[in-house]
């Protein structure tokens, strides 16, 4: 594999959080990060966009 896997928006995406509530999107192929728990799957990249855009809330 040649680039970084998170470019391209085609194949399985997950969306992990953290406990400060922080949101990222991530590979399911790769290790999740230490303190990182998988909160959602999705089998493309918008897919998981549209379940952050729709829980994540920014703090005040």
């Amino acid at each position: 594999m040649s680039g970084s896997p998170f470019d391209g928006g085609e194949a399985d995406w997950l969306v992990v959080a953290n406990a400060a509530g922080q949101y990222a999107l991530w590979r399911p192929y790769l290790e999740v990060p230490r303190g990182w728990r998988i909160v959602h799957s999705a089998p493309d990249r918008d897919g998981a966009l549209d379940h952050v855009e729709r829980n994540f809330t920014a703090p005040c």
